[in-house]
């Protein structure tokens, strides 16, 4: 999921509009991912989801096949914990953050993972494995109910017998997604990692209530006067019910789902949920 985002980019004159985005291949599902350091610098405090990930993996053993590996954040803890791991990315700025520490990694380590740059709903891979896990959202990124039925033909080619599927996904916001699009969110400034530069940070939203996007577009203005610029991001918003309709007409069964990694049954007030299935037996 690759780029757009230099610190010396102009802002767009306009938004995209949302009838141009929406394909696993848009700017909205690739922008996020093209500045690696930045995103370890967001989302590298997030330990529930690697601790689940990693405890899951130690109770049905490996090998282990990631669906949006990124820079690793997960994928190293797994390999840590002893298991073999195949990590699938698209975005190869991720991929190469994530090749770069492993070049880091002990020997013993770095024999333990396999790194593939592509596409997770077309890419076959010549192996299949105890579990698959697509972490953080991934599916997200699988805008129609069509990329969603390809994925999960793909988990199903790649699943040994008893294996399971494990991913996580947000959960549609009301509040998110009647937010007016015009209106700027501000939040704390940030400081980039690389460049030291401090930014404003805003965010937008807008949802197209039809095809069920929600385009965010993130607003970073440096304090030092350097041009603004912003980067859009793109999630569809696939609602429980339909998660599970998907799934069981996919054939998969036993699903398990539990509320932010707590083990918890999901209420009314559950951010993400965790699903784990597995594939009903074969005639």
């Amino acid at each position: 999921m690759a780029r757009q985002r230099t610190s010396n980019a102009a802002p767009p004159a306009a938004p995209l509009s949302l009838q141009s985005l929406g394909r696993a291949g848009d700017l909205g599902a690739l922008a996020h991912y093209a500045d690696a350091a930045y995103y370890d610098l967001t989302y590298g405090a997030r330990r529930q989801d690697v601790d689940h990930y990693v405890r899951r993996a130690r109770e049905l053993g490996g090998p282990v096949l990631e669906y949006g590996a990124g820079t690793g954040r997960i994928t190293l803890p797994l390999a840590r914990a002893g298991l073999e791991v195949t990590g699938v990315e698209l975005a190869r700025p991720m991929l190469q953050a994530c090749e770069a520490r492993l070049a880091r990694a002990p020997r013993h380590l770095r024999g333990r993972v396999v790194l593939h740059q592509g596409d997770m709903r077309t890419l076959r891979l010549e192996r299949r494995y105890r579990l698959v896990i697509a972490p953080f959202n991934v599916l997200l990124h699988l805008y129609t109910r069509q990329e969603l039925a390809e994925l999960l033909e793909r988990v199903k080619e790649h699943l040994l017998p008893g294996g399971r599927f494990v991913f996580d996904v947000s959960v549609p916001q009301g509040e998110d997604l009647a937010r007016d699009p015009e209106r700027r969110y501000p939040a704390p400034d940030v400081r980039h990692p690389e460049t030291g530069q401090v930014l404003g940070y805003a965010e937008r939203f807008h949802y197209d209530p039809l095809r069920q996007l929600l385009l965010v577009w993130m607003e970073f203005s440096p304090r030092d006067g350097s041009p603004p610029w912003s980067v859009p991001l793109t999630h569809r918003q696939w609602f429980p019910q339909e998660l599970e309709a998907a799934l069981h007409h996919a054939g998969f069964v036993d699903q398990r789902w539990s509320a932010d990694f707590t083990g918890e049954p999901p209420d009314a007030n559950v951010d993400s949920l965790v699903v784990d299935c597995g594939l009903a037996p074969g005639p």
